[in-house]
């Protein structure tokens, strides 16, 4: 993991040399700039993730330069000013435009330590804040005493100790995150960022741009990758990256390195990637839609997430979870399944997979008014009494129509789709064209009912 970055901006090189030395024998990284247009330069080749500037400097003032950043909204780190002919107005005024703090010339290197620690500290816990807003939901537990998730997180805790690239394979809702999350939680980078990215939610032709930020009319961008530097990057739904995406993370992944959109300048590719996907890349690969050099750059410890109703034992473990969860989360009042609700609920379908439990949860929590949560409540939750039947095509059970319509609804896209698959000679791509639905979907329509096309080729 490389170090912390840091821009010193002084027009004195005797001070410029003094501040790097003493910086790089502390163990930081460190940028030198004796002017404000070289320090622009460097902080659009880089993202320092501190900033040490000098007031008084010939041309452009730090005072300007830092308003500058922050008037373009592009300034993402603490800056410390530094001044030998600083007043109270001028350290009042640089408090206002965002500086962490003012340190007076001579400098005293104890305090000038000191305070870039604090700084460095401050802006950690506030992304440490900020990403536990957003991210309240998840967590980076892998729950369950079951044989699959006890080798699940040992193998997820043998692959934290590495720095190479992660790929999860599992249907949606099975706790790809979570897998993501423990692995950074129990890594050596786990004080630094970890940034999500769903590659499915971004815009068509925005995503390169996103993950690698741009400099485009003298404007920079940083981009995710920018924002993950020293932590990890994970990045679901792999297969959903377009052409040039491809080309632009396999060159990272090939050099270390990596350059923004529209820029030159290359920049340490300082990251542990984690992905994830729902099906088998190696038929995006057949289909001529992913990079297959990628793929095993990609590839290098492979994971697969089981699904829910190979691990089912877990259900009642994973419901006292999220009640726990969602009542200290959500302030909600605590309610609790009675044995045969468990047992109810871990003989569900679970097609939605632990998802779908944390979603039920959450929704018996709000609308439940009994401490207890009963077996007619269970069963009224997940919609049905009666489970979907999973049978071949010709042997339509006649109670199919006393089936609620969502059951009724997946009985029959179940036995479709096997029908299908056997005109088809369980080639999906055949398929695909026969039932006019896009691959991706289809896969994880098929995932989601329990149909394996392999068992239909010939």
């Amino acid at each position: 993991m490389t170090a912390h970055l840091i821009l010193v901006v002084d027009d004195e090189p005797d001070i410029r040399q003094l501040i790097s030395e003493i910086l790089e024998d502390e163990g930081y990284r460190v940028e030198v700039a004796e002017n404000a247009e070289r320090a622009r330069e460097i902080f659009q080749q880089r993202k320092p993730q501190l900033v040490l500037l000098d007031i008084w400097m010939p041309g452009l003032d730090g005072i300007s330069l830092l308003k500058e950043w922050r008037s373009s909204n592009s300034l993402t780190c603490p800056v410390i000013m530094m001044s030998g002919h600083g007043t109270i107005e001028t350290a009042v005024e640089a408090t206002k435009l965002g500086a962490y703090d003012f340190i007076e010339k001579p400098l005293s290197l104890a305090k000038m330590l000191l305070t870039i620690e604090n700084a460095l500290r401050t802006r950690q816990l506030e992304q440490e804040n900020q990403g536990l807003r957003r991210q309240m939901v998840f967590s980076h537990e892998i729950v369950g005493t079951s044989k699959a998730m006890q080798l699940l997180r040992e193998q997820a805790g043998r692959i934290a100790q590495h720095d190479s690239s992660v790929l999860l394979y599992g249907e949606h809702g099975v706790g790809k995150e979570a897998v993501a999350r423990y692995i950074h939680a129990h890594s050596l980078r786990r004080d630094r960022p970890f940034v999500k990215v769903v590659l499915s939610m971004l815009e068509v032709g925005s995503i390169e741009q996103k993950l690698f930020g741009a400099e485009l009319d003298d404007k920079l961008t940083y981009g995710l990758v920018d924002e993950a530097l020293g932590g990890c990057l994970y990045l679901a739904e792999v297969a959903e990256l377009d052409a040039e995406s491809q080309k632009r993370l396999l060159l990272a992944l090939q050099t270390k390195r990596f350059t923004r959109l529209g820029g030159t300048e290359q920049i340490d590719f300082d990251v542990q990637l984690i992905v994830s996907a729902t099906h088998d890349i190696q038929d995006d690969i057949d289909a001529g839609a992913f990079n297959e050099e990628l793929y095993y750059l990609l590839n290098v410890l492979p994971i697969q997430v089981p699904p829910l109703r190979e691990h089912a034992e877990d259900v009642p473990e994973l419901l006292n979870y999220y009640v726990n969860q969602l009542t200290a989360q959500d302030g909600l009042p605590y309610r609790h399944f009675t044995l045969p609700a468990q047992n109810f609920l871990r003989n569900h379908r679970w097609s939605g997979n632990i998802l779908e439990l944390r979603n039920l949860v959450h929704r018996l929590l709000i609308l439940g008014t009994e401490v207890e949560i009963s077996l007619e409540e269970a069963e009224e939750a997940v919609g049905a009494t009666v489970p979907v039947f999973t049978s071949e095509i010709g042997q339509i059970p006649e109670s199919l129509y006393d089936l609620p319509l969502r059951q009724a609804r997946e009985q029959f896209e179940h036995d479709y789709l096997i029908y299908q698959l056997k005109q088809a000679d369980g080639n999906v791509s055949k398929l695909a064209d026969q039932v006019k639905m896009e691959r991706t979907h289809l896969y994880r329509k098929m995932r989601s009912l329990g149909v394996d096309p392999k068992k239909y080729g010939r």
